[in-house]
């Protein structure tokens, strides 16, 4: 019988002022702390650009696991310790020391431009470069005790990792820049099994009988101790050691239950690291990432204010306007989010009446600077907003329609004030 306690969030997450979130799993064996950092956005582009050398590190370092070789060239090997160089350039300042050398594993999917870095004291780990040095490996067989036993879960860091930055928690898309720092690792196995064989031995002890795994042997060991008592023990007696044999072994299997009630270890881990991941990303100033059009524009100057009207409706942003060479034609070129871009050739050849044709290309992604989550507080906000922030919030309006599309729960006010009187007027 498995007694499963009902664990509430609050008991098991705790938020530090500096940022770091410490997280518990459901039956208290391990506990982990993360933090948030951003990634330059030099980092971040170079990530993105070389996600294929990351998936040719990731496959070398697997196969360096599972005791295989993996052949590379030696145009390979010069691009990944060119990326290595360049990432240690880029990573400068205190809060970066050493952090090439503590890079667990980069995500999501295994190659996508955030990391997970080790700063666990005392954990010695090799780092995903391992693979491209060659006397790596006489520095991994030296873990003994405390560290091995961590080794052990070391992929269910890992998995809770890349599933944390495979969906974020503004809108469950892929994260990107974000660096999650661990820094703290706790567990407390041989506590809890030293606690539950004492429990035992305590039972068998008062009890006067051992606990056998059959019931079979449990009937036959009481019998031959009634027999060897002789006439100074009762039936009575012997029934209740029986039962009391029978509590014991129950105790120990409630007590065993109570382990195993929230399922495998591995998986509770795995949980408490995307929810530390996710808090530890919620505790920080959080941004949306657009994705951009390069949107190319061919109007006549006749229509030339009407074009610039639609764009700045669309919350485009013009990069260049020219004049093409011999002809009475424009040329403009902006950006355009992807997300304001639906129907937005119908519209720009309706207000231009067929006389302006766009060119929509794919471009890059861009950080939105307003606050998702941004409401006025200060006096001078509310004179230029007003109390509820009349001018919409884009990055908040995206969000919504993402988390919309996709079922998610959009908070949003149905009935704005529902204590007020409704008043119809009747025509007479």
């Amino acid at each position: 019988v498995a007694v499963l306690h009902q664990v509430k969030e609050s008991d098991t997450l705790h938020l530090d002022p500096s940022g770091l979130v410490t997280l518990t799993t459901p039956n208290r064996q391990a506990t982990v702390g993360v933090r948030a950092i951003p990634l330059p956005e030099e980092v971040t582009l170079l990530l993105e650009g070389s996600a294929d050398l990351i998936r040719t590190l990731e496959q070398a370092g697997q196969a360096q696991r599972e005791g295989r070789t993996l052949d590379m060239s030696t145009w390979t090997l010069d691009a990944l310790m060119g990326l290595k160089s360049r990432l240690e350039v880029l990573l400068q300042g205190r809060k970066w020391r050493n952090a090439m050398d503590r890079i667990w594993a980069f995500g999501p999917r295994r190659y996508g431009p955030n990391f997970l870095l080790n700063s666990v004291e005392g954990y010695q780990r090799p780092s995903v470069w391992h693979c491209l040095e060659r006397e790596k490996g006489e520095k991994e067989g030296g873990e003994k005790g405390e560290a091995s036993a961590i080794r052990d879960f070391d992929n269910s860091v890992v998995s809770g990792f890349q599933l944390a930055t495979l969906s974020g928690p503004m809108c469950e898309e892929p994260l990107m820049g974000v660096c999650f720092s661990v820094e703290r690792w706790d567990m407390n196995f041989p506590t809890q099994r030293t606690h539950l064989d004492s429990v035992t031995e305590e039972d068998s002890n008062s009890l006067g009988a051992s606990v056998s795994e059959s019931p079979g042997e449990a009937a036959g060991q009481q019998e031959a101790s009634g027999k060897a008592g002789g006439a100074g023990e009762t039936p009575s007696q012997a029934e209740g050691a029986v039962a009391g044999a029978s509590q014991g072994r129950r105790r120990a299997e409630v007590g065993a239950g109570l382990v195993d009630c929230y399922g495998p270890f591995s998986g509770q881990l795995i949980a408490a690291v995307k929810e530390a991941c996710r808090h530890a990303f919620q505790a920080k100033p959080q941004r949306l990432m657009a994705a951009m059009y390069t949107c190319e524009i061919m109007a006549t100057a006749e229509v030339l204010g009407r074009v610039y009207g639609v764009l700045g409706k669309r919350e485009g942003r013009v990069l260049q306007e020219e004049m093409k060479e011999g002809t009475e034609m424009f040329i403009i070129k902006a950006v355009l989010p992807v997300a304001e871009s639906f129907g937005f050739a119908d519209e720009i050849r309706k207000r231009t009446s067929g006389l302006a044709s766009p060119q929509l290309v794919f471009s890059h992604w861009e950080v939105r600077r307003a606050h998702t989550y941004w409401v006025p507080t200060t006096e001078e906000e509310y004179l230029h907003f007003g109390e509820k922030a009349d001018s919409a919030n884009q990055a908040l309006k995206y969000m919504n329609a993402v988390r919309r599309r996709k079922g998610l729960y959009v908070e949003e006010k149905i009935v704005e004030h529902g204590e007020k009187q409704r008043t119809l007027s009747k025509n007479k």
